[in-house]
Protein backbone atom coordinates (compact mmCIF):
# COMPACT_ATOMS: atom_id res chain seq x y z
CA UNK A 1 0.00 0.00 0.00
CA UNK A 2 1.17 3.21 -0.98
CA UNK A 3 1.32 5.59 2.60
CA UNK A 4 1.90 9.08 0.90
CA UNK A 5 -1.73 7.98 -1.56
CA UNK A 6 -3.55 7.01 1.29
CA UNK A 7 -2.58 10.18 3.45
CA UNK A 8 -3.52 12.63 0.36
CA UNK A 9 -7.18 10.94 0.77
CA UNK A 10 -8.02 11.55 4.33
CA UNK A 11 -9.29 13.89 5.93
CA UNK A 12 -7.65 16.80 8.03
CA UNK A 13 -7.99 15.14 11.41
CA UNK A 14 -7.05 11.53 9.81
CA UNK A 15 -3.84 13.40 8.55
CA UNK A 16 -2.76 14.97 11.58
CA UNK A 17 -3.31 11.54 13.42
CA UNK A 18 -1.29 9.64 10.73
CA UNK A 19 1.77 12.36 10.84
CA UNK A 20 1.38 11.81 14.66
CA UNK A 21 1.78 8.53 14.31
CA UNK A 22 5.22 8.81 11.81
CA UNK A 23 6.01 11.21 14.55
CA UNK A 24 6.22 8.35 17.35
CA UNK A 25 8.12 6.40 14.97
CA UNK A 26 11.11 9.17 14.74
CA UNK A 27 10.83 10.16 18.00
CA UNK A 28 11.44 6.90 19.22
CA UNK A 29 14.25 6.56 16.41
CA UNK A 30 16.15 9.78 17.08
CA UNK A 31 15.93 9.89 21.29
CA UNK A 32 15.58 6.95 22.48
CA UNK A 33 18.19 3.99 22.79
CA UNK A 34 21.57 5.58 23.31
CA UNK A 35 20.47 9.11 22.73
CA UNK A 36 21.06 10.27 26.27
CA UNK A 37 24.37 8.71 27.48
CA UNK A 38 25.63 9.75 23.98
CA UNK A 39 24.21 13.74 24.77
CA UNK A 40 25.55 13.56 28.09
CA UNK A 41 29.41 13.02 26.08
CA UNK A 42 28.56 15.38 23.73
CA UNK A 43 28.56 18.44 26.24
CA UNK A 44 31.61 16.89 28.06
CA UNK A 45 33.29 17.52 25.11
CA UNK A 46 31.75 20.40 23.93
CA UNK A 47 34.47 22.99 25.48
CA UNK A 48 37.43 20.65 24.71
CA UNK A 49 40.79 22.32 23.71
CA UNK A 50 42.34 22.08 20.06
CA UNK A 51 44.61 19.38 21.32
CA UNK A 52 41.80 17.89 23.01
CA UNK A 53 39.73 17.93 19.65
CA UNK A 54 42.79 16.69 18.11
CA UNK A 55 43.58 14.05 20.12
CA UNK A 56 39.56 13.22 19.78
CA UNK A 57 39.68 13.09 15.76
CA UNK A 58 42.64 11.10 15.44
CA UNK A 59 41.66 8.39 17.58
CA UNK A 60 38.27 8.45 15.73
CA UNK A 61 39.76 8.36 11.76
CA UNK A 62 42.06 4.94 13.05
CA UNK A 63 38.94 3.73 14.20
CA UNK A 64 37.03 4.36 10.76
CA UNK A 65 39.99 3.59 8.61
CA UNK A 66 40.39 0.23 10.42
CA UNK A 67 36.85 -0.69 9.95
CA UNK A 68 37.08 0.29 6.07
CA UNK A 69 39.89 -1.72 5.68
CA UNK A 70 38.63 -4.47 6.82
CA UNK A 71 34.67 -4.24 6.00
CA UNK A 72 34.40 -2.08 3.27
CA UNK A 73 35.17 -3.01 -0.45
CA UNK A 74 35.96 -0.30 -1.99
CA UNK A 75 37.86 1.68 0.74
CA UNK A 76 39.81 -2.28 1.02
CA UNK A 77 40.38 -2.18 -2.65
CA UNK A 78 41.53 1.60 -2.41
CA UNK A 79 43.77 1.04 0.17
CA UNK A 80 45.32 -1.67 -1.39
CA UNK A 81 45.79 0.39 -4.77
CA UNK A 82 47.41 3.54 -2.55
CA UNK A 83 49.55 0.86 -0.92
CA UNK A 84 48.27 2.14 1.83
CA UNK A 85 48.44 -0.95 4.58
CA UNK A 86 46.58 -1.46 7.77
CA UNK A 87 49.74 -1.15 9.97
CA UNK A 88 49.84 2.67 8.49
CA UNK A 89 46.34 3.31 9.20
CA UNK A 90 46.51 2.30 13.10
CA UNK A 91 48.99 5.37 13.24
CA UNK A 92 46.89 7.36 10.64
CA UNK A 93 47.07 11.46 11.95
CA UNK A 94 44.82 14.48 10.55
CA UNK A 95 47.30 15.54 8.28
CA UNK A 96 47.80 11.93 6.01
CA UNK A 97 44.23 12.65 4.70
CA UNK A 98 45.36 13.78 1.97
CA UNK A 99 46.98 10.43 1.01
CA UNK A 100 43.14 9.26 0.45
CA UNK A 101 41.72 10.42 -2.66
CA UNK A 102 38.57 12.22 -2.69
CA UNK A 103 35.00 10.86 -2.90
CA UNK A 104 33.46 12.11 -5.65
CA UNK A 105 29.22 12.47 -5.36
CA UNK A 106 28.90 10.35 -8.47
CA UNK A 107 30.68 7.45 -7.00
CA UNK A 108 28.75 7.86 -3.79
CA UNK A 109 25.33 8.02 -6.03
CA UNK A 110 26.77 4.85 -8.17
CA UNK A 111 28.22 2.86 -5.27
CA UNK A 112 26.30 3.61 -2.09
CA UNK A 113 24.56 0.94 -1.55
CA UNK A 114 26.74 -1.98 -2.86
CA UNK A 115 30.77 -1.19 -2.70
CA UNK A 116 30.63 1.50 -0.72
CA UNK A 117 28.58 -0.65 2.71
CA UNK A 118 30.21 -2.69 5.12
CA UNK A 119 29.71 -6.16 4.81
CA UNK A 120 29.41 -5.94 8.86
CA UNK A 121 26.37 -3.68 9.26
CA UNK A 122 24.95 -2.55 12.28
CA UNK A 123 21.13 -3.29 12.20
CA UNK A 124 18.72 -1.63 12.18
CA UNK A 125 19.02 0.63 9.33
CA UNK A 126 17.15 3.05 6.86
CA UNK A 127 18.01 4.32 3.90
CA UNK A 128 17.54 8.62 3.71
CA UNK A 129 17.61 10.50 0.17
CA UNK A 130 19.13 13.91 -0.35
CA UNK A 131 16.86 16.61 -1.79
CA UNK A 132 18.04 15.98 -5.35
CA UNK A 133 17.88 19.52 -5.85
CA UNK A 134 20.52 19.35 -8.61
CA UNK A 135 19.99 15.67 -9.80
CA UNK A 136 19.19 12.09 -9.08
CA UNK A 137 19.43 11.91 -5.29
CA UNK A 138 21.90 10.17 -3.22
CA UNK A 139 21.32 7.37 -0.10
CA UNK A 140 22.47 7.50 3.17
CA UNK A 141 22.28 4.99 5.63
CA UNK A 142 21.52 5.43 9.14
CA UNK A 143 21.84 2.41 11.58
CA UNK A 144 19.36 3.57 14.66
CA UNK A 145 22.26 3.89 16.76
CA UNK A 146 23.75 6.03 14.77
CA UNK A 147 20.90 8.00 13.80
CA UNK A 148 20.51 8.44 17.85
CA UNK A 149 24.22 9.68 18.53
CA UNK A 150 23.72 12.51 15.59
CA UNK A 151 20.56 13.54 17.15
CA UNK A 152 22.41 13.81 20.28
CA UNK A 153 24.78 16.36 18.53
CA UNK A 154 22.23 18.20 16.73
CA UNK A 155 20.57 18.62 20.30
CA UNK A 156 23.51 20.17 21.97
CA UNK A 157 25.02 21.71 19.02
CA UNK A 158 22.35 23.34 17.35
CA UNK A 159 19.07 23.63 19.72
CA UNK A 160 20.79 24.44 22.76
CA UNK A 161 22.89 26.87 21.13
CA UNK A 162 19.76 28.63 20.35
CA UNK A 163 18.37 27.73 24.21
CA UNK A 164 16.20 25.30 23.31
CA UNK A 165 15.79 21.41 23.35
CA UNK A 166 14.07 18.86 21.47
CA UNK A 167 10.78 19.48 23.73
CA UNK A 168 9.83 22.24 22.90
CA UNK A 169 6.92 22.98 20.68
CA UNK A 170 8.01 24.02 16.68
CA UNK A 171 7.09 24.73 13.90
CA UNK A 172 8.64 23.19 10.96
CA UNK A 173 8.84 24.77 7.12
CA UNK A 174 10.14 21.94 5.07
CA UNK A 175 9.55 20.22 1.55
CA UNK A 176 7.37 17.43 2.38
CA UNK A 177 4.64 17.83 0.80
CA UNK A 178 1.65 17.64 3.60
CA UNK A 179 -0.83 19.40 1.17
CA UNK A 180 -0.78 18.19 -2.45
CA UNK A 181 -3.20 20.12 -4.21
CA UNK A 182 -1.68 23.31 -4.95
CA UNK A 183 -4.77 25.28 -5.07
CA UNK A 184 -6.00 23.98 -1.74
CA UNK A 185 -7.77 26.29 0.40
CA UNK A 186 -6.02 25.24 3.86
CA UNK A 187 -5.68 24.87 6.85
CA UNK A 188 -1.32 25.03 5.49
CA UNK A 189 -0.15 23.47 8.34
CA UNK A 190 -0.40 19.79 9.90
CA UNK A 191 0.19 18.79 13.83
CA UNK A 192 2.44 15.93 15.40
CA UNK A 193 1.07 15.80 18.83
CA UNK A 194 4.05 13.32 19.95
CA UNK A 195 6.85 15.93 19.05
CA UNK A 196 4.64 18.89 19.39
CA UNK A 197 5.73 19.75 15.75
CA UNK A 198 3.42 21.75 13.72
CA UNK A 199 4.56 21.17 9.85
CA UNK A 200 3.79 23.85 7.89
CA UNK A 201 3.23 24.14 3.85
CA UNK A 202 6.92 25.32 2.43
CA UNK A 203 4.05 25.55 -1.05
CA UNK A 204 1.01 28.15 -0.13
CA UNK A 205 3.11 30.64 1.72
CA UNK A 206 1.41 34.34 0.35
CA UNK A 207 0.03 37.35 2.17
CA UNK A 208 -3.70 35.77 1.41
CA UNK A 209 -2.59 32.80 3.54
CA UNK A 210 -0.58 34.16 6.21
CA UNK A 211 -3.57 34.43 8.69
CA UNK A 212 -3.77 30.83 8.02
CA UNK A 213 0.00 30.01 9.23
CA UNK A 214 -0.92 32.28 12.40
CA UNK A 215 -3.83 30.44 13.49
CA UNK A 216 -1.45 27.43 13.47
CA UNK A 217 1.46 28.54 14.74
CA UNK A 218 -1.06 30.45 17.79
CA UNK A 219 -3.18 27.08 18.27
CA UNK A 220 -0.11 25.02 18.61
CA UNK A 221 1.60 27.38 20.67
CA UNK A 222 4.97 26.76 18.59
CA UNK A 223 7.77 28.18 20.37
CA UNK A 224 10.13 28.36 17.84
CA UNK A 225 10.36 27.91 13.93
CA UNK A 226 12.79 25.39 11.89
CA UNK A 227 13.10 24.79 8.49
CA UNK A 228 13.96 26.35 5.13
CA UNK A 229 15.50 29.99 5.44
CA UNK A 230 13.63 31.36 2.16
CA UNK A 231 10.05 30.03 3.92
CA UNK A 232 10.74 31.07 6.76
CA UNK A 233 11.66 34.70 5.70
CA UNK A 234 8.68 34.54 3.01
CA UNK A 235 6.18 33.93 5.48
CA UNK A 236 7.57 36.52 8.32
CA UNK A 237 7.14 39.12 5.42
CA UNK A 238 3.78 38.64 4.56
CA UNK A 239 2.64 38.32 8.28
CA UNK A 240 4.33 41.75 9.00
CA UNK A 241 2.87 42.70 5.37
CA UNK A 242 -0.74 41.81 6.63
CA UNK A 243 -0.21 43.72 9.54
CA UNK A 244 -0.73 40.90 11.51
CA UNK A 245 0.79 40.53 15.49
CA UNK A 246 2.68 36.97 15.67
CA UNK A 247 3.81 35.54 18.93
CA UNK A 248 7.12 36.24 20.64
CA UNK A 249 9.32 32.88 19.73
CA UNK A 250 12.57 31.84 21.47
CA UNK A 251 14.56 31.25 17.98
CA UNK A 252 13.94 30.63 14.44
CA UNK A 253 16.18 27.66 13.08
CA UNK A 254 17.51 27.90 9.87
CA UNK A 255 19.01 25.45 7.25
CA UNK A 256 19.51 24.26 3.39
CA UNK A 257 19.67 28.15 2.27
CA UNK A 258 21.15 31.42 2.81
CA UNK A 259 20.55 33.19 6.08
CA UNK A 260 21.07 37.24 4.94
CA UNK A 261 21.07 39.82 7.50
CA UNK A 262 17.52 41.10 6.08
CA UNK A 263 16.23 37.62 7.19
CA UNK A 264 17.70 38.00 10.52
CA UNK A 265 16.04 41.65 10.74
CA UNK A 266 12.54 40.33 9.66
CA UNK A 267 12.44 37.62 12.34
CA UNK A 268 13.19 40.19 14.96
CA UNK A 269 11.06 42.81 14.12
CA UNK A 270 8.14 40.15 13.13
CA UNK A 271 8.79 37.59 16.22
CA UNK A 272 11.13 39.57 18.60
CA UNK A 273 13.98 36.58 18.04
CA UNK A 274 17.22 35.81 16.78
CA UNK A 275 17.66 33.27 14.00
CA UNK A 276 20.33 30.22 13.79
CA UNK A 277 22.04 29.57 11.11
CA UNK A 278 23.12 25.93 10.32
CA UNK A 279 24.45 23.61 7.62
CA UNK A 280 24.78 19.79 7.42
CA UNK A 281 22.82 17.52 4.98
CA UNK A 282 21.65 14.18 5.18
CA UNK A 283 25.04 12.37 4.40
CA UNK A 284 25.93 13.26 7.93
CA UNK A 285 29.62 13.63 7.48
CA UNK A 286 29.70 17.62 8.73
CA UNK A 287 27.78 20.04 10.80
CA UNK A 288 28.43 23.71 10.92
CA UNK A 289 26.21 26.00 13.46
CA UNK A 290 25.72 29.18 15.04
CA UNK A 291 26.58 29.35 18.80
CA UNK A 292 24.73 32.06 20.87
CA UNK A 293 27.80 34.96 19.88
CA UNK A 294 26.71 34.64 16.36
CA UNK A 295 29.98 32.68 15.10
CA UNK A 296 29.65 29.49 12.57
CA UNK A 297 31.59 27.18 14.28
CA UNK A 298 32.66 23.77 12.82
CA UNK A 299 31.42 20.61 15.05
CA UNK A 300 34.55 18.73 15.51
CA UNK A 301 32.35 15.32 16.63
CA UNK A 302 30.53 15.06 13.44
CA UNK A 303 33.11 14.92 10.89
CA UNK A 304 36.40 16.04 9.85
CA UNK A 305 35.83 19.12 7.57
CA UNK A 306 38.92 19.90 5.32
CA UNK A 307 38.46 23.71 3.46
CA UNK A 308 40.58 23.38 0.25
CA UNK A 309 41.67 25.22 -2.78
CA UNK A 310 41.15 24.35 -6.37
CA UNK A 311 44.34 22.26 -6.34
CA UNK A 312 43.48 20.49 -3.37
CA UNK A 313 45.68 22.40 -0.43
CA UNK A 314 44.84 24.27 2.74
CA UNK A 315 42.54 27.78 2.09
CA UNK A 316 43.84 30.08 4.30
CA UNK A 317 41.99 32.65 6.71
CA UNK A 318 39.92 35.16 4.94
CA UNK A 319 39.89 32.69 1.95
CA UNK A 320 37.12 30.83 0.51
CA UNK A 321 37.41 27.19 -0.10
CA UNK A 322 35.42 23.89 -0.71
CA UNK A 323 34.25 21.48 1.67
CA UNK A 324 35.76 17.79 1.68
CA UNK A 325 34.39 15.79 4.67
CA UNK A 326 35.24 12.26 6.38
CA UNK A 327 32.20 11.33 8.90
CA UNK A 328 32.76 9.56 12.18
CA UNK A 329 29.49 8.51 12.60
CA UNK A 330 28.91 6.24 9.94
CA UNK A 331 30.21 3.04 10.09
CA UNK A 332 27.65 1.04 7.99
CA UNK A 333 28.40 3.50 5.37
CA UNK A 334 31.25 5.51 5.61
CA UNK A 335 32.28 8.42 3.35
CA UNK A 336 36.01 9.52 3.36
CA UNK A 337 37.22 12.86 1.78
CA UNK A 338 33.70 13.73 0.78
CA UNK A 339 33.10 16.35 -1.81
CA UNK A 340 29.85 18.02 -0.83
CA UNK A 341 30.31 20.60 -4.09
CA UNK A 342 29.90 23.52 -1.55
CA UNK A 343 32.16 26.24 -0.10
CA UNK A 344 33.00 28.05 3.33
CA UNK A 345 34.80 31.13 3.78
CA UNK A 346 37.20 30.89 6.83
CA UNK A 347 36.60 33.26 9.26
CA UNK A 348 40.13 35.73 10.12
CA UNK A 349 39.25 36.07 13.37
CA UNK A 350 39.17 32.47 14.97
CA UNK A 351 38.51 33.66 18.68
CA UNK A 352 34.78 33.86 19.97
CA UNK A 353 33.81 34.60 23.36
CA UNK A 354 31.54 31.60 23.44
CA UNK A 355 34.59 29.70 24.28
CA UNK A 356 34.34 26.98 22.30
CA UNK A 357 37.83 25.79 20.85
CA UNK A 358 36.05 24.89 17.05
CA UNK A 359 37.28 26.14 14.11
CA UNK A 360 34.82 29.95 12.52
CA UNK A 361 33.56 29.96 9.45
CA UNK A 362 32.26 33.33 8.36
CA UNK A 363 29.88 32.20 5.35
CA UNK A 364 28.80 29.11 3.88
CA UNK A 365 28.96 30.12 0.09
CA UNK A 366 26.82 28.74 -2.85
CA UNK A 367 23.59 28.15 -1.12
CA UNK A 368 21.86 31.41 -2.21
CA UNK A 369 19.11 30.43 -4.79
CA UNK A 370 16.73 32.71 -6.93
CA UNK A 371 13.44 33.12 -5.44
CA UNK A 372 10.46 31.90 -7.46
CA UNK A 373 7.11 34.08 -7.18
CA UNK A 374 4.31 32.73 -8.24
CA UNK A 375 1.10 33.89 -10.36
CA UNK A 376 -0.81 33.97 -7.83
CA UNK A 377 1.80 35.29 -5.26
CA UNK A 378 3.18 32.49 -3.21
CA UNK A 379 6.67 32.41 -3.41
CA UNK A 380 9.21 29.70 -3.03
CA UNK A 381 13.21 28.93 -3.20
CA UNK A 382 13.40 24.90 -3.24
CA UNK A 383 11.78 22.42 -5.44
CA UNK A 384 14.06 19.51 -4.89
CA UNK A 385 10.45 17.60 -4.76
CA UNK A 386 10.16 17.60 -8.42
CA UNK A 387 12.98 15.18 -9.39
CA UNK A 388 12.72 12.70 -6.60
CA UNK A 389 12.49 8.88 -8.15
CA UNK A 390 13.39 9.54 -11.65
CA UNK A 391 17.08 8.03 -11.89
CA UNK A 392 17.98 8.93 -15.28
CA UNK A 393 18.37 12.88 -14.09
CA UNK A 394 22.04 14.11 -13.74
CA UNK A 395 21.50 17.69 -13.54
CA UNK A 396 18.77 20.31 -13.17
CA UNK A 397 17.68 23.33 -12.76
CA UNK A 398 14.58 25.11 -12.94
CA UNK A 399 14.09 28.57 -14.57
CA UNK A 400 11.21 31.75 -14.61
CA UNK A 401 11.25 33.01 -17.74
CA UNK A 402 7.98 35.36 -17.11
CA UNK A 403 5.36 35.24 -14.22
CA UNK A 404 3.51 32.02 -15.42
CA UNK A 405 6.42 31.05 -17.69
CA UNK A 406 9.18 28.29 -16.28
CA UNK A 407 11.39 25.97 -17.97
CA UNK A 408 12.99 23.06 -16.59
CA UNK A 409 16.93 22.24 -18.25
CA UNK A 410 17.61 18.40 -17.57
CA UNK A 411 21.14 16.40 -17.90
CA UNK A 412 19.87 13.09 -18.50
CA UNK A 413 21.14 9.85 -18.62
CA UNK A 414 19.09 8.72 -20.96
CA UNK A 415 15.93 10.00 -22.57
CA UNK A 416 12.61 10.14 -20.43
CA UNK A 417 9.64 8.40 -21.27
CA UNK A 418 6.54 10.18 -21.60
CA UNK A 419 5.11 9.33 -18.09
CA UNK A 420 7.91 10.70 -16.54
CA UNK A 421 7.89 13.98 -18.14
CA UNK A 422 4.29 14.22 -17.45
CA UNK A 423 4.82 13.68 -13.61
CA UNK A 424 7.45 16.23 -13.89
CA UNK A 425 5.00 18.41 -15.47
CA UNK A 426 2.06 17.51 -12.94
CA UNK A 427 4.64 18.15 -9.91
CA UNK A 428 5.44 21.77 -11.23
CA UNK A 429 1.78 22.68 -11.29
CA UNK A 430 0.86 21.14 -8.33
CA UNK A 431 3.35 23.67 -6.43
CA UNK A 432 2.93 26.61 -8.57
CA UNK A 433 -0.88 26.25 -9.78
CA UNK A 434 -1.84 27.18 -13.39
CA UNK A 435 1.69 27.89 -15.40
CA UNK A 436 3.17 27.84 -18.95
CA UNK A 437 6.48 24.97 -18.75
CA UNK A 438 8.57 23.35 -21.11
CA UNK A 439 11.28 20.78 -20.88
CA UNK A 440 14.44 21.09 -22.36
CA UNK A 441 17.44 18.94 -22.66
CA UNK A 442 20.48 19.78 -22.30
CA UNK A 443 24.58 18.53 -22.44
CA UNK A 444 25.30 20.89 -19.54
CA UNK A 445 24.06 23.21 -16.98
CA UNK A 446 27.14 26.61 -17.36
CA UNK A 447 28.72 26.68 -14.33
CA UNK A 448 29.53 30.18 -12.18
CA UNK A 449 32.83 31.15 -11.48
CA UNK A 450 32.93 29.06 -8.50
CA UNK A 451 32.06 26.30 -10.26
CA UNK A 452 28.21 26.03 -8.93
CA UNK A 453 25.33 26.40 -10.68
CA UNK A 454 22.05 27.97 -9.39
CA UNK A 455 19.49 24.93 -9.34
CA UNK A 456 16.77 27.51 -9.36
CA UNK A 457 17.02 31.26 -11.58
CA UNK A 458 13.98 33.82 -11.63
CA UNK A 459 14.43 36.01 -14.60
CA UNK A 460 11.63 38.35 -13.38
CA UNK A 461 12.15 41.69 -11.53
Amino acid sequence: MDLNKLYHKLPTVLQNLGISLFGLHWYNRRFGGIFQQEYEKCKAREYNTVDEWTHYQTIELRKLLLHCFDTVPYYSGLFKEKDITRDALNKFTLIDLPKIPFLEKDVFRNLGTTQLLSESLEYPFEYYSSSGSTGTPTKTMYSKKMHQKYFAMFETYINNWASIDYKVPRGVIGGRRIILDGDDKGPFYRYNFIEKQTYFSAYHISEDTAQNYLDGMLKNKVEYMTGYASANYFLARFIEKAGLKAPKLKAVLTSSEKLTDEMRDTFRRVYGCEAFDSYNGVECCNLISECEEGSLHIVPDVGIVEILNSDGSMTNPGKIGEVVSTGLLNYNQPLIRYRMGDLVKISENQECKCGRNMLIVDEIVGRIEDTITGPDGRQMVRFHGIFIGIIDIIESQVIQHEIDKFEIRLVLEKPLSSNELDLLRKRMKSQLGTIDLIINTVKEIPRNPNGKFKSVVSLVK
